[in-house]
């Protein structure tokens, strides 16, 4: 990569923070202002790049498209599916992925244990919200309007001893989610598996998706989850979401 291409990438990455002046460029570069300046102009020129009516700049609006557009090309179950493969092959439990659309949690994708127990869970079919890890890893993230009109309809049914059966218990299990960064499923819908959820973030940071890994209580328990695959499921959840666009 010669050097003034890495220099605009560098530049760009820098003012899409927030707007910079030509000097701080030109601090954060390392270079002479006027040699900031050249590749701000040229930029600029470009539509990449952007000069605001007080002299500082930012992201141009073409860069903006190109960035929508290049979103286009890649959806979440695509961008994900190497890294969902990889995560189930190193733990051997059942992987999924869920993603919020519209006004349901569904199922995007599943990558199931070369030599376990299939689980009931199909790509496709919306999530069970008040037990399912990866709705719990969704809609502690979301505004507390939205999550409450997505948990409207739900009836907090008990499927075993330990199902969360009420909106007030549920809301501070979101809580306790948001607040450690991951979520947990202990045997809520069926009593012999168990699970933990991360979520997944958008370019803009918002959390629109959540990788789980399952299973059966036999093979290993929420502490086993823990302490052995959650390092490597948050490393996975991190990478999708930096490959849609989120930086830290």
């Amino acid at each position: 990569m010669s050097q003034t291409v890495r220099r605009a990438i560098d530049i760009l990455e820098f003012v899409a923070r927030r707007p910079r002046t030509q000097t701080e460029v030109g601090e954060h570069l390392g270079v002479h202002r006027s040699t900031a300046l050249r590749i701000l102009e040229s930029l600029t020129e470009g539509g990449l790049a952007r000069r605001l009516p007080d002299g500082r700049y930012a992201v141009g609006h073409r860069l903006a498209g190109l960035a929508q557009l290049a979103l286009e090309q890649f959806g979440l179950k695509d961008v994900a599916g190497q890294h969902l493969r990889g995560l189930g092959e190193r733990c051997g439990h059942t992987v999924h992925l869920a993603a919020l659309e519209g006004d349901r949690i569904v199922y995007v994708d599943k990558v199931d244990p070369v030599d376990g127990v299939r689980l009931y869970s199909q790509i496709g079919r919306p999530v069970t919200l008040h037990t399912a890890g990866v709705a719990k890893a969704i809609l502690a993230h979301l505004p507390r309007e939205r999550a409450d009109g997505l948990l409207a309809d739900c009836d907090f049914a008990p499927h075993t001893g330990t199902t969360i059966t009420g909106a007030v218990a549920y809301r501070k299990a979101l809580d306790e989610t948001r607040a450690r960064g991951w979520a947990v499923d202990d045997g809520e819908y069926e009593d012999y598996v168990n699970c933990l959820a991360v979520p997944v973030r958008d370019s803009g940071g918002e959390v629109v998706a959540a990788v789980s890994v399952t299973a059966l209580k036999a093979k290993a328990d929420l502490a086993a989850l823990a302490s052995d695959v959650l390092p490597d499921l948050v490393a996975t959840a991190e990478t999708i979401s930096k490959e849609l666009g989120w930086r830290p």
